[in-house]
């Protein structure tokens, strides 16, 4: 099994760093929680000319995929940047539009793609399992909400709907995050078995795309605390000079680097137990990462002015979202072979 991206691959990831780079993408961010999202909305958009949200599609509506190594590439890009927005939800509806067409219903697909892979709009969902909040449902052209047996109450099994609104705007950890409600009821667009099956789908790459974001914040935040420590002195000397700041850098590397094949594995295979695992490791060393980042900064990190808040403030919103530690762990467990789980709940 390879756990190294090809040549083609990595110049994909090397095109989107560019793009990111020459986004300017914190003041992006910045306008996005200040509720001006003509930026994100644009730089969305430039990021779909290159083919990033075809990546989820299949070839039969006008995509390239699915290609989940190549997206997830993509993903750990947008965390590295800091890219605000329901970017997540948006492959993770592509994803389910996709798989309710291969099922066998195409209208909801042959409406809502076009768009979506176009980079016209943004969409938001939720999913049995997941959050009962969608992301940033203001901002989002299309609010998808899917509903299954013990999902909501009254709501017939397997529903796919497109919600009329929303109530209001919970804040998060992270000012770029707005969580809303969407509106009981909305346009039913397909239902059945089939709708459940693509939910199941859809949830395990917003999973591991969220993976994805990720290790590209815990990068993001390692590479700034490096040359931040550098740059600080202390009696006389760089703090990042000082051995025991040495070691806490040196782990904060090997976890992101333990998290990266794990990414890397649950991308070539899907599978429900090596993406909850890649979330767990990724999404704990994205969070050691911001402790490090914040500790050896001191005060200054926390300040707003400091561009190193924006992905400080992401690391725990992202660690918990469509799976925190307990229900990835949990989901890995039911993985194993039944003595070996055995014997590793009871040690």
């Amino acid at each position: 099994m390879r756990f190294q991206p090809t040549g083609e691959q990595s110049d994909f990831a090397r095109v989107l760093r560019s793009l990111l780079a020459a986004a300017e993408v914190p003041a992006t961010a910045r306008a996005w929680a200040a509720g001006d999202r003509g930026p994100g909305l644009a730089l969305w958009s430039r990021l779909a000319d290159t083919g990033l949200c075809a990546l989820a599609a299949p070839e039969a509506y006008e995509g390239l995929g699915p290609l989940p190594v190549e997206l997830a590439l993509g993903f750990v890009e947008l965390g590295r940047a800091g890219m605000a927005g329901p970017v997540v939800e948006t492959a993770a509806a592509v994803v389910l539009l996709a798989e309710l067409a291969r099922l066998g219903e195409e209208a909801p697909a042959k409406r809502f793609l076009p768009g979506l892979l176009r980079g016209d709009a943004l969409a938001t969902l939720t999913l049995p399992g997941g959050s009962p909040y969608a992301l940033d449902a203001d901002a989002a052209e299309w609010c998808f909400t899917v509903t299954v047996p013990g999902g909501g109450a009254g709501a017939a099994p397997g529903e796919l709907r497109l919600a009329a609104g929303w109530e209001g705007r919970l804040a998060s950890l992270d000012p770029a995050r707005g969580l809303g409600v969407p509106a009981a009821g909305g346009e039913l667009l397909a239902a059945g078995p089939a709708v459940a099956a693509a939910a199941g789908t859809a949830a395990r790459w917003a999973r591991l795309l969220t993976s994805a974001q990720c290790l590209g914040v815990g990068e993001a935040l390692l590479a700034r605390t490096v040359e931040y420590v550098k740059q600080r002195t202390q009696f006389g000397a760089p703090v990042g000079s000082f051995q025991a700041v040495k070691h806490r850098l040196a782990d904060t590397l090997l976890d992101l680097e333990f998290a990266r094949p794990l990414l890397w594995a649950a991308a070539l295979s899907l599978s429900d137990g090596d993406v909850a695992a890649a979330k767990l490791t990724a999404g704990e060393a994205a969070y050691a990462a911001a402790r490090t980042a914040l500790q050896l900064h001191g005060a200054v990190g926390y300040t707003e002015e400091l561009d190193l808040s924006l992905w400080l403030r992401k690391a725990r919103p992202l660690r918990d979202a469509w799976g925190g530690p307990s229900e990835c762990r949990a989901e890995v467990v039911r993985g194993l072979p039944q003595t070996t789980a055995t014997r590793r709940v009871t040690t």
